[in-house]
C-alpha cells in the first residue's frame, strides 16, 4: 500500500512538472507571435502623415503690437494760479467747446482788475488837470511874447513863461503814456480773471481729471495738467511698433485686423494712415511708428488698449498653396547626407510618395505665405497631390531596443 502512494505521488509531481513546461512553450510561442504579428503590422503601416494640396486664399501679414489712442487728445490748463473753487466736468462728461468746466477762486484776480481800473482812473484825471495846466501856460506864453513886443516885459520873464508851457505840454504826453501803460496792466488783469474760467477748447469727452475742488495749482515754471479731454472718440488710431526688418513692406492705405484682450473673440479692422520715419531704438532694436486709424462707433474701443495688430502688405485669391510643413520637411537619410556633405538640398522643395511608397522631392518656387500656407508659383505639383508634411517613424538613434529576456 505504501508502494503504490509512492507510484501515485511520483506521477502527481511529474504531471505538474509536465503542465509547467507545456505553460512555458505555450507563452513563448504567444509572445513570439506577437512581436512577429507587431512587426509585421509596423511595416504595413504608413511611415509619413501627408496632407493635400489645394486652393486656398492666403494673406502675407506684417504682426505689431501698439496702444489704441484717441486722434485728437488735448490736455487742459491753466495759466493762473489759484484754488479750484468750482468743477463742472468729471470723467467720462461730453464737453462742448468753450463751456465752463472749472473755476479758479476769482477774488484775488478781481481786487487785482480794481485796482488797475483805479489807476487809469486816476491817470486820466492827472491828465486832465495837466491839460488845464498847458491851456493856461499857453494862454501866460501869449500874453508874454504881447508885452515883449511892446517892450513891456523882460526877455527873462518871456523865456519862463515858454519854459512852463512847453513843461506842460511834456506832462500832458507823459500823463498819456501813463493812461496807455495802466490800461495794458488793466488788460491783463482782466485777462487774469478771465483765465480762472476754466473752459473746455474741443467738443469731446473727459478722458481724465487730475484735480479736485480745494486744491491749489500753481502755473509759475510749467502749466499744470488738469483735465485731459478726447476730442472724438468715434475715430481712434494705434500707434504700433513695427520692426526695421519689416517695415519695407508697410505702406499707407494697406489693411489691417487686430484684436485687443477685451475682445480676444472679436476682430477689428482698420488701415494704415502714417508709417513716420522717426526711428525708435530699445536695447538695439530699432521700430518705426505706423499709425493705423479705426472707426470707434460702439465705443468698444477705449484708450491705452493694447492691440495686436496683423497689416496685410498682399494678399491673393483661389491659389495652389501647401503646407510651411512641407517645405520644412526632409527625410531622415536626405537629412543624414545633408550633414555628412556639409550643405543640404537648395532651393525650395517638397516630398510626395512614388508609386513605390518612397518619398520623391519635387523643387518648387514659393511666394507669399501667412505662416501656416505658402504660394507655390511654379513647380510640378497640381491641386490634389499629397505632399509630406511629417515623419511618422522615429529615427533610428531614437527607436527603443529589443531586449530578449
Amino acid at each position: 500500500m505504501t508502494t503504490r502512494w509512492r507510484l501515485q505521488g511520483s506521477k502527481r509531481r511529474w504531471g505538474s512538472k509536465v503542465k509547467k513546461i507545456v505553460f512555458i512553450l505555450a507563452s513563448i510561442v504567444i509572445v513570439g507571435l506577437s512581436i512577429f504579428f507587431l512587426m509585421r503590422g509596423g511595416k504595413e503601416a504608413p511611415k509619413f502623415k501627408t496632407e493635400q494640396v489645394a486652393r486656398r486664399d492666403i494673406k502675407a501679414t506684417v504682426t505689431a503690437t501698439g496702444t489704441v489712442n484717441a486722434v485728437t487728445t488735448v490736455d487742459v490748463g491753466t495759466q493762473v494760479s489759484g484754488t479750484i473753487k468750482y468743477i463742472y466736468a468729471d470723467f467720462n462728461s461730453p464737453v462742448k467747446k468753450n463751456e465752463l468746466i472749472a473755476q479758479i477762486d476769482p477774488a484775488l484776480f478781481e481786487a487785482q482788475v480794481e485796482k488797475a481800473r483805479a489807476d487809469v482812473q486816476a491817470a486820466r484825471a492827472d491828465l486832465k488837470k495837466g491839460e488845464a495846466t498847458l491851456v493856461d501856460a499857453k494862454r501866460t506864453m501869449n500874453r508874454e511874447r504881447e508885452l515883449f513886443s511892446r517892450n513891456l516885459v523882460a526877455r527873462s520873464d518871456l523865456d519862463t513863461a515858454e519854459t512852463n508851457y512847453e513843461t506842460a505840454r511834456a506832462q500832458v504826453g507823459s500823463s498819456k503814456a501813463q493812461i496807455k501803460q495802466l490800461s495794458a496792466s488793466l488788460n491783463y488783469a482782466e485777462t487774469n480773471l478771465k483765465y480762472t474760467r476754466i473752459l473746455s477748447p474741443v467738443d469731446g469727452i473727459v478722458v481724465s481729471r487730475k484735480v479736485d475742488v480745494g486744491q491749489t495749482v500753481a502755473a509759475s515754471f510749467q502749466t499744470p495738467t488738469l483735465f485731459t479731454i478726447a476730442e472724438d472718440l468715434t475715430k481712434m488710431q494705434i500707434d504700433t511698433n513695427v520692426d526695421e526688418a519689416d517695415i519695407g513692406a508697410v505702406a499707407v492705405g494697406q489693411n489691417a485686423e487686430f484684436t485687443v484682450d477685451a475682445y480676444p473673440e472679436t476682430p477689428f479692422s482698420g488701415k494704415v494712415a502714417e508709417v513716420r520715419i522717426a526711428p525708435t531704438t530699445i536695447q538695439n532694436v530699432v521700430t518705426y511708428d505706423v499709425v493705423v486709424k479705426v472707426d470707434n462707433p460702439e465705443f468698444k474701443l477705449k484708450p491705452g488698449m493694447t492691440a495686436n495688430v496683423s497689416i496685410i502688405v498682399s494678399s491673393k485669391k483661389n491659389i495652389l498653396s501647401v503646407p510651411n510643413a512641407a517645405l520644412r520637411f526632409m527625410p531622415e537619410q536626405e537629412t543624414q547626407r545633408g550633414i555628412h556633405e556639409g550643405n543640404g538640398p537648395r532651393g525650395s522643395n517638397v516630398w510626395v510618395l512614388d508609386r513605390a511608397g518612397k518619398p520623391k522631392r519635387v523643387s518648387v518656387k514659393v511666394g507669399i505665405t501667412d505662416g501656416t500656407y505658402s504660394e507655390i508659383t511654379s513647380g510640378e505639383i497640381k491641386d490634389g497631390d499629397r505632399v509630406i508634411v511629417e515623419s511618422l517613424e522615429k529615427p533610428k538613434d531614437q527607436r527603443p531596443a529589443l531586449r530578449m529576456f
